[in-house]
């Protein structure tokens, strides 16, 4: 246990219980999305949904590694996840992006997608504002998974019409932002 990492983001005035609540709701929202965006993509098909699948896969992906690199971060600080899937599951930070009751609506697909990504945007810009200039480590963490959140948020927001966002799809790369937290 790092004790020493414990008593320096005490020191620095971040309440170490809310923000390990936070790292352990924010690890079952990405392992949770991880799953729902598994039977998400499987059910993108047709012309409509080819186009989505690839970056329904890299986000897919992405919050994978999201959980990979937070869960040593939520240990380092003295906390652990729970015992049982279905508690780890229900207390997500972000609610579970379900597939659609009509499973060839793309439109409603795409909703669920970007929502997933926009609160995902919300959690971890709070985690940053609770540890900017004050836990270092968490700070950087929750920024590189902010930076691959918004990209996401931004791919499935532009195939709903939203307007361009500037960001393009990655080719052969995956979480170039958090990739330094999962070595």
């Amino acid at each position: 246990m790092a004790t020493v990492t414990q008593e320096m983001v005490k020191k620095a005035g971040v309440n170490l219980d809310e923000l390990i609540d936070l790292l352990v709701k924010n690890a079952a929202a990405e392992l949770t999305t991880f799953y729902y965006y598994t039977i998400l993509r499987l059910n993108l098909i047709d012309l409509d949904g080819e186009g989505i699948k690839e970056i329904a896969e890299v986000a897919r992906i992405e919050d994978r590694n999201h959980f990979e690199a937070l869960v040593p971060r939520i240990y380092e600080l003295g906390g652990k996840l729970p015992e049982s899937m279905v508690d780890f599951h229900n207390m997500s930070g972000c609610p579970p992006a379900k597939l659609p009751r009509n499973p060839r609506d793309i439109k409603a697909m795409l909703t669920i997608l970007v929502e997933a990504e926009r609160c995902a945007v919300r959690q971890y810009t709070h985690v940053c504002n609770l540890t900017a200039g004050k836990d270092h480590r968490t700070y950087d963490l929750a920024l590189s998974i902010l930076n691959e959140e918004i990209e996401h948020e931004s791919w499935f927001s532009e195939f709903l019409g939203e307007g361009p966002s500037g960001h393009f799809m990655r080719r052969g790369e995956t979480s170039p932002f958090v990739s330094k937290f999962l070595r």
